[in-house]
């Protein structure tokens, strides 16, 4: 199933990191008829507001790249919220687009969904063979649940839904908010704020701080009162205080690359091609010439193909295959930012899972290899960053 240059394609969180570069990668490749809402106009846990969205737009193609996300300490403090708010958005999405018959969708998760322990680099397939990282598991589990539905509705009813998998990301629009964004971007800020307190650039200060409250105190409050909070955070004078001890090895992707090998996969990946299996079709499963599926068709439920065996892990892992420690990031960090003074590791905060590194042979047998390794990416960044 193609979609050409008119389809109407539906990017469900397209003012985040992610939906933005994927709108993006879509503009420059000639596909125009894009759709997307803020969280103010649809949101997408209201499943009477999300129907309604569907009825009103008929999207050919949907990308769901909305999520509640965070690092661990977001993960920790909202736990329910983190399963609850994933879950309803997932459901609302994908049965809404199933009801409407779109014709292609493209799931994004995490890696998160792996095992804690999982045998590294961590293929598709060792995916709920051992328990779960405890500080992101209702995430995790969430994420699960949502690459589960894909798998579940192609097999049941022959629709054409992929889940990929993306690795850390960081890149234009990141979250830089402390109390819930991602390492790198947390740490970049850090450094940042850091390096102003020492040259006593409160203009610069007060700027970032109005843009970006931490706990409500804006460049409104005064400069104790800034101080104050920055230092709850490990922010001081010339010294950056970060959480564990800076051995855990992690994997990023620029966000823009992570977008490419989406449109990639949106584009030109089948479900068929993920399975290997040619005679899986959507013929057989009784979806017409234009790819609307007949919901009232059970020939694809489990047992209908015998020959096929056990059908599951059919997400796709994307990424860079590459790793780096969280000590040697914030080198990096540090470098791009021109920071003179002290990076710390507190080692009475948790670390998280030790390494997370995915096998990304899958994606390059698809077709796709990334653009941006790390050390130009996180000087792109901090570039991003102090001109946003």
């Amino acid at each position: 199933m193609t979609l050409n240059k008119d389809s109407k394609i539906y990017v469900a969180g397209h003012h985040g990191l992610v939906g933005s570069a994927i709108w993006n990668n879509l503009l420059q490749r000639g596909y125009t008829n894009l759709v997307g809402r803020s969280h103010r106009e649809l949101d997408l846990t209201d499943q009477v507001a999300v129907k309604k969205f569907f009825d009103d737009e008929h999207p050919d193609a949907v990308v769901l790249a909305a999520a509640f996300v965070g690092g661990i300490m977001a993960n920790s403090l909202y736990r329910a919220d983190f399963m609850m708010q994933n879950m309803k958005i997932q459901c609302n999405v994908i049965s809404e687009a199933f009801a409407h018959n779109v014709k292609k969708l493209l799931f994004l998760g995490s890696t998160c969904i792996y095992p804690k322990n999982a045998p590294q680099p961590m293929k598709e397939d060792c995916l709920l063979t051992s328990p779960l990282e405890y500080t992101n598991e209702e995430y995790a589990i969430a994420k699960i649940a949502g690459l589960k539905m894909c798998e579940s509705y192609n097999l049941q009813y022959g629709t054409n839904y992929i889940a990929v998998m993306p690795t850390n990301l960081y890149g234009p629009n990141d979250n830089f908010h402390l109390e819930n964004s991602h390492v790198m971007p947390a740490m970049m800020r850090k450094v940042l704020l850091a390096k102003l307190i020492h040259d006593k650039n409160w203009d610069a200060i007060r700027k970032d701080m109005t843009k970006r409250p931490v706990e409500g105190v804006t460049g409104e409050n005064t400069d104790n009162e800034i101080l104050t909070i920055l230092a709850k955070y490990g922010i001081h004078d010339n010294k950056v205080v970060l959480w564990g001890t800076g051995t855990p090895l992690r994997e990023f992707l620029w966000s823009e690359d992570m977008a490419d090998a989406s449109v990639h996969v949106l584009l030109n990946v089948n479900f068929s091609d993920i399975i290997g299996i040619e005679k899986y079709s959507s013929v057989h499963y009784g979806a017409s010439a234009d790819g609307a599926v007949d919901r009232n068709n059970s020939a694809g439920r489990g047992g209908a193909i015998p020959s096929l065996g056990e059908i599951r892990n059919c997400h796709i892992n994307v990424g860079t295959g590459k790793e780096l420690t969280i000590r040697e990031l914030s080198e990096l960090v540090v470098k791009a930012v021109g920071f003179e003074g002290v990076v710390e590791f507190d080692a009475s905060k948790p670390d998280g899972t030790m390494r997370k590194l995915i096998d990304v042979s899958k994606l390059h047998s698809l077709g796709w290899t990334h653009q941006v390794e790390i050390e130009d990416g996180v000087r792109k960044l901090y570039e991003w960053y102090i001109n946003n």
